[in-house]
């Protein structure tokens, strides 16, 4: 039973009359040999390299469509920042799904949100014998990641693909699974300061189903060397084996991995026979309110799970902040709501709605805000119960120990209310490189007084205030944190933020603001149209 605590209120603003985003998720054109841009104001001649994106770019083949907006084939994106000028380059991932359904011109290859239909070529055995065989899409489009100094684009499932910086080409499929028992990793990997990298990553076999944390060394052994060396280094049991949790992504601290699990569920059985059933793969995923969270510790040096347990009421959480140790306290920083349907709001005809009942879907969808837990790492059986272990002056946050082995956790706000009429905030990115996994000062993010992202928000957690970059009709993806390079300061550097206009045609520039005021340094306007994507990295230039 846990105790009795304070929920937050959180004050909802309706909106009226939201401006229709449609251009910005509709099929593009690649745009494969770089172009250059017009630049505006500065571009700080220091930002010397390439912010590289990833995100869905192409929703069709001939006349079949994603039903959902993670489904979208792989764009990759490539701003080159040199000498304060910008070029720009985009080119599709050349996954098999990509290739398979352009040989076709229709879709072949099923994702999160849509089922392929089976193949009028095959004959009936094979077409029953395809219904019961998953086959998951290599179709990373969420992210870009690195392995051994090597750039990867990522989405859940098993497969990456290996791509160049340079030019954006396809190089080659790396199947988890052939180095690990695992089924796919997250798209949201954590680095150590030496190049070490973690993920996580599910594996259901003789054992069941098992949460995997996985390590991969730093270095390759030789120039072929992709994911040689990777280590399932702990695997946590679930609360049910038939329903574990989704999870798309995981904190980490200097000495601790933690796993969240949360109630959005996945329905195993439901997940097996989706092919059978006709439904997609996201028809297996529900969200259970009455369920707790449960944050989950393994030290990193060790791979031992700790035995105490810290417990919250039912969030959902895509993205974390960051992760530190402080007296004996563990800070858990991350992007929360109190709803996780949120998954199936996305889907290519709400996204594409005008009108009030683009609003209604705006006006249904849970809002994300950062907030702080307060985990207790010394929790002995002399631990007294029933009261506040929080010794930390500087967080309000609570941990009460209920029981041998469980701490309830109740978080405290990281903002103050002027983020509710911003729409809260996703996105986050932090100084990581300087900060992650250490005290720190300062996150961006996007506020979401849309469905997409349409302000640039900068956090300073001394005295949780805000500043805002802001333009009616601009839509801003995830900023992006690059450091100067004679910074003192945390925040010593800028934000790189791709930005699309919908009611202008070909209306896409990078924008660049200082990370200090969030005032707009430069902007470079790429002349062709650009959907909005999820995530990217900068890549610096040795």
């Amino acid at each position: 039973h846990t105790p009795d605590h304070h929920t937050t209120t959180t004050i909802f603003y309706s909106v009226k009359g939201l401006e229709a985003i449609a251009p910005l998720v509709r099929s593009v054109e690649e745009t494969p040999e770089p172009i250059s841009t017009e630049v505006q104001g500065i571009i700080p001649p220091w930002i010397n390299g390439k912010l590289l994106r990833n995100g869905p770019g192409k929703f069709e083949f001939g006349n079949t469509h994603y039903n959902h907006w993670f489904d979208g084939m792989a764009m990759l994106h490539q701003f080159k920042i040199e000498k304060g000028q910008v070029t720009y380059m985009s080119r599709f991932l050349r996954s098999d799904a990509y290739k398979k359904n352009s040989e076709r011109d229709r879709i072949v290859m099923s994702e999160f949100g849509t089922l392929a239909m089976p193949d009028p070529c095959k004959n009936l055995y094979q077409r029953f014998i395809s219904l019961f065989h998953m086959d998951p899409s290599d179709n990373a489009n969420v992210n870009f990641v690195k392995y051994k100094r090597d750039y990867y684009v990522s989405t859940e499932t098993n497969f990456m693909h290996r791509v160049s910086p340079e030019n954006l080409e396809t190089l080659e499929k790396v199947d988890w699974s052939k180095f690990i028992a695992v089924n796919g990793a997250t798209a949201h990997p954590h680095y150590d300061h030496d190049g070490t990298t973690y993920n996580m990553g599910n594996s259901y076999g003789s054992k069941g189903f098992l949460y995997n944390i996985i390590r991969v060394p730093p270095e390759k052994t030789d120039a072929t060397d992709t994911l040689q060396g990777a280590k399932v280094f702990c695997s946590i049991v679930p609360a049910n084996r038939s329903h574990p949790s989704y999870y798309h992504s995981f904190a980490m601290s200097e000495n601790y991995v933690v796993f969240i699990e949360q109630p959005i569920k996945l329905d195993v059985l439901k997940i097996v026979t989706c092919k059978l059933r006709g439904k997609a793969l996201s028809d297996g995923i529900y969200w259970d309110p009455k369920q707790e969270t449960v944050f989950h510790l393994v030290d990193k040096h060790t791979g031992e799970i700790s035995s105490v347990k810290y417990y919250t009421n039912a969030i959902c959480v895509f993205h974390q902040i960051n992760a530190f140790e402080e007296g004996g306290f563990l800070m858990l920083d991350m992007c929360c709501s109190d709803d996780g349907q949120n998954i199936n709001n996305y889907l290519i005809q709400n996204l594409r709605k005008s009108g009030e009942a683009l609003d209604e879907v705006y006006n249904t969808i849970c809002r994300t805000f950062p907030r702080r837990f307060v985990l207790p790492l010394d929790v002995t059986s002399e631990t007294p119960t029933g009261q506040n272990l929080n010794t930390q002056p500087s967080s309000k946050a609570t941990c009460v120990k209920i029981s041998k082995d469980k701490v309830f956790c109740q978080h405290e706000d990281l903002h103050g209310e002027d983020l509710h009429k911003y729409g809260g905030l996703e996105f986050p990115q932090i100084n990581y490189d300087g900060y992650n996994t250490r005290p720190y000062r300062y996150f961006y993010g996007c506020g979401f007084q849309h469905l997409v992202g349409d302000s640039l928000l900068k956090m300073d957690l001394k005295g949780k205030t805000l500043k805002v970059w802001y333009l009616k009709g601009f839509y801003p993806s995830e900023p992006v944190f690059v450091r100067s390079p004679d910074a003192v300061e945390e925040d010593d550097g800028v934000i790189l933020s791709v930005v699309l206009t919908p009611s202008q045609d070909k209306g896409t520039f990078l924008l660049v603001l200082d990370a200090k005021t969030m005032e707009e340094l430069g902007r470079a306007s790429v002349p062709v149209n650009m959907p909005y994507g999820f995530h990217g990295v900068f890549n610096a230039a040795i």
